[in-house]
């Protein structure tokens, strides 16, 4: 018989966590071994049997490379992404670059979903033993920066275990869940969660169900397999030069090490020294050879200080971004620490320091992502009433515009569901049609960003410049899914894509996005404003050239001889990147059209000689219903010579 119970399941780096709610309280199910906390480990022994969680850790010294770990740092990830991590295990990874990650465990090729279906089966049997029933459903948690990959990744991992995964939620928001579930009152919330492969960090507003998530961040190249590296080679490094032998390649002696540089640094958690003592780690030819040394939590902070503030940057643009959001005066009340790292003295330190206050201490940072999974399923089976959850899209979506700009439509941090429209126009006469690019990311130029989809609206009628109105929106439902949606407004044609708002996106790129934002803003800047000149010098040399072939012949051959050249010159500085050379250019061009301004407005007085039917306009007006006002930005990429720019109409929010 199927129990109509959802589990919640913390599928962790490090170890995971079962739990269900029962009644009115959450319970975090013991395993067979009688721990709450199950190691992310899997073995296979050599008849090929699977061992998972403690029973596969304590068989890593003399199995290492039939032993794997730490998987969930290739969870739908390809080589070229992940190069630094493989470094790091033992055991054999296989596969080229641009394929994604499998390792070979005694001749045969596992995926990462395999590996952790095997640490889901094991979960889903402990909760069954408990239960005394069959279960099928599951939430389970992954890293908020998680990418649509990593989810589906993950969504696999649970077909492949027999569970029907109802629900893929973010650690954070879990945490979030299990603090904040019997609050009444409001608070604004931090969730700092530190664990062994991931670094995420949560804004939430919570208070009378709502659990309304306000910005994140995060960083899935930081976890507590990069401190327990440190140590492992601050170790190696002490032996080798006392002994002349690097344990790094003796594999059973690594995986000594690695068991005592963990040991260690959990220790320095609460005293100031530790010792190390590993008798007959290895040998030579003078016989064996013992590692005993002390490590000091001074020595430790030493190794993983840089590591550790690391996290200081996601943390201050989260908070950036939530204060965009909700206001400059904008302020956390209590921070939950989440993981096994955030017992290190330094890193509450670090907390206090960017937060300014202590961190709450009221949650089991080991459990509580579970437990908020195990509720976030009792939501879901209508066992929990009156809970609302309401996430955001990590990353910018926009359009590429004239001169490969991006327009965003929906910022990063926005919450979903989101609805968004912008109407923008041709930059050619008769134009056919646009390519209608989409784009997430953080940079401002198209190239810098990733592709998420392209599709075409054509058949427009022709029509100058200008002219023609379309609409474009963007939709975003709750489960994170994409409608990016075309219509010409004069014709009514549509057109419509739908697309997975992260998917195909990697991890690295994520961060490459945001850290190349950074380090590049000033070059960006840059880009960005030459960019708008161009496109404005471009704009006025069209029109001024327009109204110099209707009214040119009413004016004297100087001044027509000094447009000319003027607009010569501007040409000429298109060609090339000189930013100060096409302001010079333009001002100029725009100094030698006053004389055509200053006719066609004596044109118009009371009295003055009729001109062509209809009013015209200044030089510098761009043509069509709307005029294109400097700096204002292009619209999205046209069809044929590619070009279109913004039309001044009203934007539709």
């Amino acid at each position: 018989m199927a129990s109509n119970k959802i589990i919640g399941i913390d599928l962790g780096t490090t170890n995971s966590v079962v739990a269900v709610r029962e009644g009115d309280k959450v319970t975090v199910i013991a395993n067979a071994q009688g721990n709450r906390l199950t190691p992310s480990v899997v073995a296979i022994g050599e008849k090929g049997e699977r061992l998972v969680g403690q029973v596969a850790k304590r068989q890593a010294i003399t199995n290492s490379k039939n032993t794997v770990y730490s998987i969930k740092r290739f969870m739908g990830r390809r080589h070229n992404e992940v190069a630094a991590e493989e470094k790091l295990v033992p055991y054999e990874i296989v596969g080229g670059p641009d394929e994604l990650v499998k390792v070979r465990v005694r001749g045969k090729d596992y995926t990462p979903p395999e590996i952790s279906a095997m640490v889901l089966q094991d979960l889903k049997r402990t909760a069954e033993n408990y239960l005394g029933e069959e279960v099928k459903k599951a939430v389970v948690t992954v890293p908020a920066y998680f990418n649509d990959a990593q989810r589906q990744a993950t969504k696999d991992a649970g077909v492949i275990a027999g569970l029907e995964v109802v629900r893929i939620i973010n650690e954070p928001t879990a945490s979030a869940l299990a603090y904040g579930l019997d609050k009444k009152k409001n608070e604004k919330i931090a969730v700092f969660d530190f664990g062994g492969g991931t670094f995420d960090i949560s804004i939430l507003d919570v208070g009378e169900g709502v659990f309304d998530v306000v910005a994140t961040n995060g960083d899935t190249h930081l976890g507590g397999d990069d401190l327990d590296q440190r140590v492992m080679d601050f170790i190696a490094d002490t032996f080798r030069a006392d002994t002349g032998i690097d344990l790094r390649k003796d594999q059973m002696a690594l995986q000594r090490l690695k068991e005592a540089a963990e040991k260690a640094k959990c220790e320095l958690s609460t005293v100031l020294e530790t010792d190390l003592n590993l008798p007959f780690i290895t040998a030579d030819s003078s016989g064996p050879k013992h590692l005993t040394m002390k490590i000091t939590r001074a020595k430790l902070e030493e190794l993983t200080r840089d590591l550790i503030g690391r996290a200081r940057g996601p943390c201050l643009r989260c908070l950036e971004d939530a204060r965009r959001k909700r206001g400059a005066a904008f302020n956390v009340d209590e921070v939950i620490l989440v993981g096994g790292q955030i017992r290190m003295p330094a890193i509450e330190a670090l907390v206090k320091e960017i937060f300014g206050r202590d961190p709450h201490k009221g949650v089991n940072p080991d459990e509580v992502v579970a437990v908020g999974a195990a509720i976030q399923g009792a939501v879901i089976n209508q066992e929990i009433k009156d809970i609302l959850l309401l996430d955001v899209t990590p990353l910018s979506l926009g359009v590429e515009t004239l001169g490969g700009v991006v327009d965003i439509l929906i910022p990063r941090n926005t919450t979903i569901p989101t609805h968004k429209t912008k109407v923008y126009t041709t930059a050619s006469d008769s134009q056919p049609g646009v390519e209608i690019h989409v784009l997430q990311g953080e940079r401002p130029m198209s190239r810098d960003n990733r592709t998420l989809g392209r599709f075409e609206l054509t058949g427009l009628p022709p029509a100058p410049r200008g002219m023609p109105q379309i609409e474009v929106s963007f939709d975003i439902d709750a489960n994170g899914i994409l409608n990016v949606h075309a219509k010409d407004l004069g014709t009514g044609k549509e057109q419509s894509i739908i697309i997975k708002s992260s998917s195909g996106l990697s991890d690295d790129e994520v961060h490459k996005m945001q850290r190349e934002a950074e380090s590049h803003a000033e070059e960006d800047k840059r880009q960005r404003s030459l960019i708008e000149k161009r496109n404005q010098a471009d704009s006025l040399v069209y029109n001024v050239q327009r109204t110099l072939k209707e009214h040119g012949s009413k004016l004297s051959e100087p001044d027509r001889a000094k447009i000319e050249a003027a607009i010569k010159e501007i040409q000429e500085a298109l060609k090339g990147d000189d930013l100060a050379r096409i302001e010079r250019a333009s001002e100029t061009l725009t100094q030698a059209s006053y004389t055509l301004a200053q006719m066609l407005y004596q044109q118009k007085q009371p009295g003055a000689e009729a001109g062509p039917a209809g009013p015209q306009e200044a030089p510098g007006a761009a043509p069509g219903p709307g005029p294109q006002a400097p700096g204002e930005t292009p619209g999205p990429k046209g069809k044929g010579e590619g070009d279109v720019i913004d039309a001044d109409y009203e934007v539709k929010e």
